[in-house]
């Protein structure tokens, strides 16, 4: 009679995603996203002109450096406020609202960038309206690209995230 012995290998199923990839992946969405809403900010300020490129990409780095890291907080803060508050309402519904408070919130505060950028303080009244035409321009690019991301991407980021 022979007996086996089965013992525990010492297999380890590290699946998680890379820090790399996450990062990545967020400043990849980040990208597209601030780049288009400052490019149709950048439009709305100073039109197709031959300032545009540059008006243009000196907006989107200011909008990627003070936006991105606000970005990423808002969402988490308002996504906790959002189960904390609602937490009788279904996820889908939930994501609906963080989307469209992200878009708001993002949309004024990319406006008030650009505008900074492109048209400066000197003359408030002229920020105040160049501001309220970007931000007025872009908000629908940015509900769009907002309630889409909020139902459909931001689940599966989420869950990519955590792996």
């Amino acid at each position: 009679m022979t007996t086996q012995t089965m013992t525990a290998s010492p297999v380890t199923n590290d699946a998680s995603t890379p820090i790399l990839y996450r990062v990545l992946v967020i400043v990849s969405f980040m990208t597209v996203i601030g780049g288009t809403l400052t490019g149709v900010m950048t439009y709305m300020n100073v039109g197709l002109g031959e300032t545009f490129y540059s008006d243009w990409l000196s907006s989107f780095a200011l909008a990627a450096i003070v936006m991105m890291p606000f970005g990423m907080v808002m969402m988490t803060l308002l996504t906790k406020l959002a189960n904390r508050l609602l937490p009788s309402k279904s996820a889908t519904f939930r994501n609906l609202i963080v989307g469209i408070s992200m878009a708001v919130v993002m949309e004024s505060l990319l406006a008030f960038v650009t505008a900074a950028n492109i048209i400066g303080f000197a003359d408030m009244s002229v920020f105040t309206n160049e501001w309220f035409k970007g931000f007025i321009a872009a908000l629908p690019v940015g509900l769009t690209i907002m309630v889409v991301m909020s139902m459909t991407v931001k689940p599966k980021i989420e869950t990519f995230l955590k792996s």
